[in-house]
């Protein structure tokens, strides 16, 4: 018996509300060191647009990222097709982007990678479970496509990932 590694692919929000607020550096410089084994092990990677719309910032975040193990994948053929895959499943999934305020473009894209890759989408995005919404989110249209799909504490779960704790006494 064979078994496939797993591999995931992280959403923006993932690295930017981590970094942002529950495990910045300066309170939890472990997680990152962790991200960074990962992407060696090639157990996670970012879409480039993922990639992109972090970096189009400059900050210690996107200094972090370029410097990072991550490995990130390049939009292709197959990515590509992957993509009108999901377009043609399910007309709902092109409410995925919103392309009024330009948001979430890089959303389709983290599917089709997951897609080709056979990986894992982790996200901080909660499933839209409103009968009467005409919004959509990553956790829809993998329930839709079949693709698993998991927040970042149970991402962390998962991979047995555990932090250190120690006070820092200050002056």
């Amino acid at each position: 018996m064979t078994t496939i590694p797993k591999i995931y692919c992280l959403d923006a929000n993932v690295l930017i509300q981590a970094w942002q607020k529950y495990y910045a550096p300066s309170i939890c410089p472990d997680y990152w060191e962790v991200l960074n084994i990962l992407g060696k092990e090639k157990k996670i990677f970012i879409a480039e647009l993922v990639y992109e719309e972090i970096v189009r910032t400059d900050d210690d975040l996107s200094r972090w990222l370029k410097k990072s193990s991550i490995a990130v994948m390049k939009i292709d053929v197959e990515v590509t097709k992957c993509l009108q895959l999901i377009y043609s499943f399910n007309p709902i999934h092109k409410k995925l982007v919103d392309n009024i305020k330009s948001r979430s473009l890089a959303d389709p894209w983290i599917i089709a990678h997951a897609i080709k890759e056979n990986a894992i989408v982790v996200t901080k995005e909660e499933k839209i479970t409103a009968i009467n919404s005409n919004r959509i989110k990553i956790p829809n249209v993998c329930d839709n496509m079949g693709i698993r799909w998991m927040n970042d504490f149970e991402f962390i779960y998962e991979l047995g990932i555990s932090f250190s704790c120690k006070r820092i006494l200050k002056s």
